[in-house]
């Protein structure tokens, strides 16, 4: 799988959120990547990558990690390097997921909750939830090599009712 075509390359994927009123149990959001095989893309995820980790070639990178909202600006930073991702993989989701340790939080529930995706300067989607409201977690974005070997993006908004575990193991359904 070769083109002389530009897909994507080095993708950026923020997720920020407004912390809670001080006295309040603080809103823990994560950003999950899960890859999957050019064989079975549509199976479970190779890996995942979640909570301040990478991959194991070091292609997809979480390098912020917040819990409580309050990462002034930025809270939680997944890089994806889809250009070197290798060939065996075909497609990439992104996800949103709630932690629930405090009981049912939805999105509703959050104060301002943003992605934002882009490669280099170019923003590919924004995402404000507020088609997902009900939901704990959400696809936010999917990214497919197609067969002259170009990644090409999906908006793909969806929600899901999971705790971050469930959702990790449903979200590129």
């Amino acid at each position: 799988m070769s083109s002389l075509n530009k897909g994507l390359g080095r993708i950026e994927v923020d997720l920020q959120w407004d912390p809670n009123p001080a006295g309040t149990v603080p809103h823990d959001l994560d950003l999950i990547g899960a890859t999957y095989a050019t064989d079975t893309p549509d199976s479970d995820p190779v890996y995942l990558v979640y909570f301040d980790s990478r991959s194991p070639d070091g292609t997809i990178t979480l390098n912020r990690d917040s819990r409580d909202g309050r990462g002034f600006g930025v809270d939680e930073r997944m890089v994806l390097e889809l250009d070197r991702l290798a060939s065996r993989y075909r497609r990439v989701v992104v996800g949103v997921a709630i932690q629930q340790g405090g009981g049912r939080v939805t999105f509703a529930d959050i104060a301002h909750p943003d992605v934002r995706i882009r490669e280099r300067r170019d923003q590919l989607a924004a995402v404000d939830f507020d088609t997902v409201g009900e939901a704990t977690a959400a696809r936010v974005a999917e990214f497919v090599r197609d067969d002259s070997g170009v990644w090409r993006f999906r908006a793909s908004v969806r929600g899901f009712d999971a705790d971050p575990a469930a959702f990790a193991r449903i979200m590129g359904s």
